[in-house]
């Protein structure tokens, strides 16, 4: 399974294009993450001089439409995409890098893909030039492409016999994390759940809950604002930061018997429409027609791996003129 996220690179903070293009070709590029450069494969552009090629098809586009380039345009984009630990070689992982920078840009922009293995999970990280191979058009990074990005990726690592996250969790600019149920709890978590164990023993009042809290080897104390610490927890917490069904209050009401709340370690998660499952169905029923018609959608090119591509394209991506 793979993470993605999407980075627009601008020059900016006293920078000039060729020196923020530079900076992030060399830090992709670097001999020490990509084993000795022979995890760097690139398309129409060479990796050596790959920010000087860039600068000049920039160049060309302002010579070629007339418009000149403005303080806040983007430059590149930087996509970097992310592997789970132990599932995939690098050689594999810079070949899906590269068929999933080829599928966004569909062949119309210069790209170079880097494949670092200094870290205890294996990454990629893409970088396409923003202005198109015949430096008449720029690429628009529109509203839902880390979505997109991320059908591309799992589509991806579905056909080279990878897993996707199920149900990814959103966040800025990437996509989710493939801890899901596997993360470990936050230490406000586990004090929720502690707190639920302590209440499921029949407290008849609030001083016999704090001797049950006691008795989990919960630390309490009660000056201005009732706080506890859990066992090995570094610093005590405020019952009020808690959820709603945690506070002072709520306890209280938990303990008369005003307020039922169903212990976490009780508690399921309603099932949601995955996109996971969507794909590996339809990659199931491959007989059926709408499946062959959006399957049939891909834009052939040749790529040095040998072979050809078959790319998918979930949205109709858009260039400005």
């Amino acid at each position: 399974m793979a993470t993605t996220r999407l980075m627009p690179l601008h020059s900016g903070k006293g920078r000039t294009v060729a020196e923020a293009l530079g900076r992030v070709t060399d830090y992709v590029e670097n001999p020490e993450k990509t084993n000795g450069g022979n995890l760097v494969t690139a398309y129409q552009c060479n990796p050596s001089i790959v920010d000087q090629e860039f600068l000049f098809a920039k160049r060309q586009y302002a010579v070629i439409t007339g418009r000149e380039r403005k303080a806040n345009d983007v430059i590149a984009y930087h996509l970097r995409q992310s592997f789970k630990p132990g599932e995939i070689t690098p050689e594999l992982a810079n070949k899906i890098g590269y068929d999933l920078a080829m599928s966004l840009t569909k062949g119309k922009h210069a790209f170079i893909v880097c494949t670092h293995v200094d870290k205890h999970h294996i990454h990629s990280h893409i970088v396409f030039n923003s202005t198109t191979l015949d430096c008449t058009k720029k690429f628009r990074n529109f509203w839902g492409s880390s979505f997109a990005i991320r059908k591309i990726s799992d589509m991806l690592c579905l056909e080279n016999g990878l897993s996707v996250i199920a149900e990814p969790k959103p966040s800025r600019g990437s996509y989710g994390t493939w801890l899901g149920e596997g993360k470990p709890p936050t230490v406000r978590g586990q004090l929720e759940s502690l707190i639920d164990t302590a209440l499921g023993q029949g407290c008849k009042d609030f001083d016999s809950f704090l001797d049950a809290l006691k008795a989990e080897g919960v630390e309490v104390k009660q000056q201005k604002h009732l706080v506890f610490k859990i066992p090995g927890g570094k610093r005590f917490i405020r019952c009020d930061s808690l959820n709603e069904d945690y506070s002072e209050t709520a306890i209280l009401e938990r303990i008369s018997g005003k307020r039922i709340v169903t212990s976490k370690a009780l508690r399921k998660k309603p099932v949601k429409p995955s996109m996971l499952i969507d794909i590996q169905a339809r990659m199931q029923q491959a007989h059926s027609p709408g499946f062959e018609h959006w399957a049939n959608a891909h834009v052939n090119n040749t790529n040095p791996f040998g072979q050809q591509d078959d790319f998918r394209r979930p949205v109709d991506l858009r260039w400005k003129l």
